[in-house]
């Protein structure tokens, strides 16, 4: 009998400190190669929305212009001027793998410093919803981190950028408290005690991205920050998902200019 054969393949044949064979900067060079793209750089600052309501709210209002060179096969980058900061946002990238890709490539394509603002369900008391909370660390419970950073409980925000966004959302109209969060790739499986563990670890939200995107910031060296707009408790109390005018738009890409400018 194989020994391995009752192991998951999460946790096996994991080298950590190898460089990948497939690389996002080769992917992109055959991108603009098949489709005729200059090679442009992004906006030091990349936003994912995974919710895409950022995009859409951009892409109708004309406050936003699509990306020339954004060379990646399964989005668009809508830039946007936020008094003098440029922000390239992508939308739709929901779930860790998806981000990570993202974020990668993002990378590859220029960004410095990589912002996620996702909805999320809430699960620990809050003050008000809706609200922002900045993910100080998230429960793996997915599994793109494995391939990024050995097994563990918890991906981690950088101490580092934590401490240079100390106060710089104390001037926002919608709060932005720090907390933990609840990474799943199973959003239906969101089961009652998966949920009351959850709240014993003093979480505050479930979302779909952080561990993920902070298992490759923590592997690779690169600045990513993960916010989750608390919007609903899961869509068992009724009139859930409400985000503000233009879909909170306007709130999320407040809290990007200010994690943006403490940071740059």
């Amino acid at each position: 009998m194989d020994p391995r054969s009752d192991v998951t393949p999460l946790l096996a044949a994991k080298d950590y400190a190898a460089p990948a064979v497939f690389q996002s900067t080769n992917l992109l060079r055959e991108a603009r190669r098949q489709r005729g793209l200059a090679d442009i750089a992004v906006p030091a600052v990349g936003l994912l929305d995974p919710d895409g309501d950022i995009v859409r709210y951009l892409a109708t209002s004309g406050r936003g212009r699509r990306h020339p060179g954004w060379a990646c096969y399964h989005t668009e980058m809508w830039t946007v001027d936020l008094d003098g900061i440029e922000i390239g946002v992508v939308g739709m990238a929901v779930g860790a793998p998806f981000a990570v890709l993202v974020a990668e490539q993002l990378v590859a394509s220029g960004a410095e410093l990589i912002l996620s603002i996702t909805s999320a369900g809430q699960i620990s008391a809050v003050d008000e919803l809706p609200c922002f909370v900045l993910i100080e660390r998230a429960l793996r419970d997915e599994g793109t981190s494995l391939h990024y950073q050995p097994p563990g409980r918890w991906s981690q925000l950088d101490d580092r950028l934590h401490r240079r966004l100390a106060g710089a959302f104390d001037h926002l109209p919608e709060p932005v408290w720090p907390g933990s969060s609840w990474t799943t790739d199973a959003p239906y499986r969101e089961t009652p005690c998966a949920i009351e563990a959850a709240k014993q670890d003093n979480i505050t939200c479930v979302e779909m991205e952080a561990a993920g995107l902070y298992a490759y910031a923590t592997a690779c060296g690169q600045a990513v920050v993960c916010f989750a707009h608390i919007t609903n408790t899961m869509a068992t109390t009724g009139e859930d998902f409400e985000k503000g005018a233009d879909n909170g738009a306007h709130d999320a890409l407040a809290v990007a200019r200010a994690a943006a400018e403490a940071l740059r």
